[in-house]
């Protein structure tokens, strides 16, 4: 049976921190090249259908951490809190992993990202479980402490937006169709990456119900990663179309 070593922890969410200020560093100036900014003449070779690849890419995440449940001996629910934590962890992939996909009508994914998100969603899906199953320690009432309730609902308002951005950059497209339009609606009406806005709110309201440092170290990296590309959506938005709302911001209302 597992153990929980402090030190593991400590050292995986210290990487974690590093390689959110890598992508920082690599994707701030120049965006990753898939989907609106894929160069047409540097495509890799080998490539998935979005719905596959989506697949592949985040099930890991949900994976994981229900692997470490069932080798945990004996099984740990309690407390509460606890559980709740997990769960709100593994909601989140399940959807990406079993629903999102499925209604997904992206370009087709590249293999080298795709082996590349497999492979965080891999590590990151162990170092969140391992610390929540075998090390987390919190008091019987964590559900009624201010920062379980604070980030349960950030966490909740950051899910609901990015499911319903998802669901309107969804419905801009017919079946077959890979051209981009101008999204509209929901928090669209005031910022360029309202689907990734949403994600961030979601996993920072997760690392205060967590209160955690690899809950905050994946927060880190969610706005490090995502961020960045938000706000190469939002410049592409303004080179491409002459009738770009100008009001919009590229990732926070009326601030970015």
């Amino acid at each position: 049976s597992m153990q929980c070593f402090p030190s593991l922890v400590l050292a995986l969410s210290s990487l974690l921190g590093a390689l959110a200020l890598l992508q920082l560093s690599l994707y701030l100036r120049v965006p990753s090249r898939y989907g609106k900014h894929e160069e047409r003449l540097c495509r890799p070779r080998g490539r998935l259908p979005a719905r596959c690849a989506w697949f592949l890419q985040e099930l890991p995440s949900f994976l994981v951490p229900a692997l470490l449940l069932a080798l945990r001996n004996p099984p740990r629910l309690e407390p509460l809190g606890c559980r709740l934590l997990c769960c709100l962890f593994c909601w989140h992939y399940f959807y990406r992993t079993f629903i999102y996909p499925f209604f997904t009508r992206g370009r087709p994914f590249p293999l080298q990202l795709l082996f590349f998100g497999a492979l965080f969603c891999i590590y990151n899906g162990f170092l969140q479980g391992y610390y929540l199953i075998y090390c987390a320690e919190y008091p019987n009432d964590w559900c009624t402490d201010i920062r379980f309730t604070s980030g349960l609902l950030l966490f909740l308002l950051g899910m609901g937006i990015n499911i319903h951005s998802d669901l309107l950059l969804r419905q801009l497209r017919k079946p077959g169709e890979v051209t981009y339009k101008i999204p509209q609606g929901g928090l669209f009406t005031y910022v360029s990456g309202a689907n990734y806005f949403g994600e961030i709110v979601e996993w920072f309201g997760f690392a205060i119900a967590t209160w955690s440092l690899p809950a905050f170290a994946f927060a880190f990296f969610t706005l490090c990663c995502i961020g960045p590309r938000a706000y190469h959506h939002h410049r592409y938005y303004l080179k491409t179309f002459t009738d770009y709302p100008k009001s919009r911001k590229a990732l926070i209302p009326f601030v970015f």
